[in-house]
């Protein structure tokens, strides 16, 4: 009996404890999120989507000084990298109706992440031509875009039935880790230019998108069986076809509303004006910069 009592006063402290702990996990919070890992993985995403900007002087300066470049093709080269940008519905479905390896989150971001790498590795090695850096800046910017997407279906899910509390916390997790992101990586731009240059640059730009190819893990997915050996993808999900129609008129139908329309028109006008980033930027190099440091200079004046 004596040995009974204690087993049962062991379980039942045991289980307070761990309770205790499970407690104190759930009241510790990231911008009022709960702290979990599905939050660490999101925040890390956001976090590399800022961080990225690491390359964006040192693209600059590959252009000018080691391809030689005028401001209109570098403009064009810039105008080129928003093209992913542009079909991002497309990756929604993508994601949705043919899953990677039996995932539809975790295996796309473990891609993005592999597709961003390898694209900065070439432009720290191999890239030598205007044409080589347009496609590897192309799939560069197609697995931010396409991580992008993954990642905010991920908030969009979890944002599902939580109160409008919660949906703007997740939103100021999100746009906190990116602004995070973007000032570490404002700061240490110019310096890593102009110590190290820019295929250095280019090396450590290539690190990050492996971050989020890690933090996949983390992502809470159930798996989803996918079509048998042999067995085409699209007689496995013969609705496919049905249902991405069906989500294409809903988009329409939002699009068509006046709340989304007009707002969507004003965006497209505000992005179609010319940006002169370009021109102020050789502008500024060729003729008020004297010393090599002005790059940490520009860098640094971006996090403003």
């Amino acid at each position: 009996m004596e040995q009974e009592s204690s087993t049962s006063m062991s379980s039942v402290a045991s289980s307070r404890k761990k309770d205790r702990y499970t407690g104190n996990a759930r009241r510790f919070r990231i911008f009022g999120v709960d702290f979990s890992p599905e939050s660490v993985a999101v925040a890390m995403v956001y976090f590399v989507q800022g961080a990225l900007g690491l390359s964006r002087l040192a693209v600059s300066f590959y252009l000018k000084d080691d391809l030689h470049l005028d401001p209109a093709e570098t403009a064009l080269i810039s105008g080129f990298s928003s093209l992913p940008w542009l079909v991002k519905p497309l990756y929604g479905f993508i994601s949705d109706s043919f899953p990677l390896f039996g995932y539809r989150r975790r295996s796309y971001l473990v891609l993005s992440g592999l597709l961003g790498a390898l694209s900065w590795s070439l432009m720290a090695t191999f890239v030598g031509s205007k044409y080589g850096a347009v496609v590897c800046i192309l799939i560069g910017s197609l697995s931010v875009a396409f991580s992008d997407v993954v990642v905010d279906s991920m908030v969009v899910e979890r944002a599902r039935g939580e109160s409008q509390a919660i949906s703007g916390s997740l939103q100021s997790l999100c746009w906190g880790s990116s602004a995070f992101g973007s000032i570490v990586s404002s700061y240490f731009s110019g310096s890593l230019v102009d110590a190290y240059g820019v295929r250095f640059v280019f090396g450590i730009t290539a690190l990050l998108p492996m971050i989020t190819s890690a933090v996949a893990v983390l992502v809470k997915e159930q798996h989803v069986p996918g079509p048998t050996r042999g067995q085409n993808v699209l007689l496995a999900n013969p609705s496919f076809l049905e249902s991405s129609r069906e989500n294409i008129i809903q988009l329409w139908n939002a699009v068509r509303e006046p709340n989304v329309f007009l707002p969507t028109v004003f965006i497209f006008f505000w992005q179609a004006t010319p940006q002169s980033d370009s021109a102020v930027f050789y502008f500024t190099i060729s003729r008020t910069c004297k010393t090599c440091h002005f790059g940490c200079i520009i860098g640094r004046s971006w996090i403003v």
